[in-house]
């Protein structure tokens, strides 16, 4: 799997875009020194909070973490060739790194048991789909939520608010698709 230094790229794309550490800190609505420290690697961000920064800059997951990566036309991808862009207890594989001009996103995603992707909802364009492999899930979509098992799915226009957090004492596995890419 593919490693990236996280608070290196995120530096890079904030200077790109003229923006100080409190300027993206502020539009994140967060503290400059959790910037500053993302941006050393101090710490490891969740999903959510992460999106929530690039959200600010704005920038998604995928195109992200596509600008360490080679381009080019690739069309089959071995497991460890898939692109990691989650971090923490959660772990997102991208099948392709750079996404750019692209209208799905494909992924392989793993829960710890307790993993959450954040207490505050996330919510982007587009649609998204999945189906749980293995373990379970707890998903909440607006006022509904459910637990997925083995077999199950769920799809929904990804503007509603919604939340994925493993609930069982074994990691949890799904196959998911987003379209367009943005996570």
């Amino acid at each position: 799997m593919q490693n990236v230094d996280l608070g290196s790229l995120l530096r890079r794309v904030r200077e790109a875009r003229g923006l100080s550490q409190r300027q993206l800190a502020k539009r994140a609505g967060i503290s400059n020194a959790t910037i500053s420290l993302m941006e050393s690697n101090a710490v490891n961000p969740s999903v959510g909070a992460l999106k929530r920064v690039l959200d600010a800059l704005p920038i998604g997951l995928a195109e992200f973490f596509a600008l360490e990566a080679n381009t080019g036309r690739k069309v089959f991808y071995r497991q460890d060739e898939l692109m990691e862009i989650g971090r923490g207890r959660i772990s997102y594989r991208q099948v392709g790194s750079d996404l750019r001009g692209r209208a799905l996103q494909m992924l392989s995603e793993r829960y710890q048991p307790g993993a959450d992707s954040g207490k505050v909802l996330l919510h982007h364009q587009g649609e998204e789909c999945g189906i749980v492999i293995r373990g379970e899930l707890e998903v909440t979509v607006g006022d509904d939520k459910t637990v997925l098992k083995p077999g199950d799915a769920y799809y929904f226009d990804s503007r509603e608010p919604h939340r994925f957090r493993n609930i069982g004492e074994t990691p949890c596995e799904l196959v998911t698709a987003c379209t367009p890419p943005s996570f």
